[in-house]
């Protein structure tokens, strides 16, 4: 992977990981219940369960292109298909909600489907989202639950899989050799979700405040979905010119 190819990804990365999903408003929300030092241990649960998501992801790429070559073809295109989708879905629902309320909204999520009967729980206190207003909840959760509530938040996200299979062929170079490229995107990755996390722990209701001012927000979910239809066109070209090039050379041997 060229340094000019990682510098696009990382750009489109960035910009991507800035608009408020799961993991942003998890971070956003816990950094203004129990603070960003506590917070952290949050950040590290959604850390490995992203890890755990693009781990999944290269591997099956990887066993794909080396066993399946036609199948990857079949990827990038129904993967462009799905970007594009998604492009228009941040497109058309860019002005509903705000920050605050989507926040408040995920924190309810968390507290009513946060599993208390995993094997690897080994204490009954579930987390208590607070309310974004005030300390409404005196009880607060262990370091470790906080752990495992972000790695659970972040793994409940079976979306992301499907997102990763779509976006990451467009950056991987298949014929050169894999691995250098997988760990050069996902450091890109991490980086860009690392920083972004940390800006919504530490921002708390100074970044909601300016993001729901205007059509701030709703912008930067349009931005995002022309990022995503960009990233579509240029892997449908990439498929339909490698279909060309390659029907040409067949018909010189011919």
């Amino acid at each position: 992977m060229s340094w000019h190819l990682f510098a696009v990804f990382f750009a489109s990365t960035f910009f991507i990981s800035a608009t408020p999903g799961p993991n942003m408003l998890l971070a956003f929300q816990y950094g203004m219940n129990y603070g960003v030092k506590r917070t952290l241990w949050t950040l590290a649960g959604l850390s490995l369960g992203l890890f755990i998501l693009l781990l999944s992801t290269l591997l099956g790429l990887d066993v794909i292109s080396r066993q399946s070559p036609w199948a990857l073809e079949v990827i990038k295109t129904v993967g462009a298909l799905y970007l594009i989708y998604l492009g228009i879905q941040s497109w058309r629902d860019a002005g509903e909600g705000s920050l605050m309320s989507d926040a408040k909204e995920m924190g309810e999520e968390v507290a009513t489907d946060y599993p208390t009967t995993l094997p690897f729980m080994t204490d009954e206190k579930t987390p208590q989202p607070r309310s974004l207003s005030s300390a409404a909840v005196k009880l607060s959760p262990n370091n470790m639950t906080l752990f495992r509530t972000g790695v659970w938040v972040s793994l409940s996200n079976p979306k992301a899989i499907l997102f990763f299979a779509a976006f990451f062929p467009k950056f991987i170079n298949f014929t050169a050799p894999l691995w250098p490229q997988y760990i050069m995107l996902t450091f890109g990755l991490f980086l860009s979700e690392t920083i972004w996390q940390i800006i919504y722990t530490l921002g708390g209701k100074q970044l909601a405040g300016w993001l729901d001012v205007g059509d701030r927000l709703a912008w930067l979910n349009r931005a995002c979905g022309v990022i995503f239809i960009l990233i579509a066109a240029a892997l449908l070209v990439e498929v339909i010119g490698g279909g060309y090039y390659k029907s040409m050379f067949i018909s010189k041997l011919i």
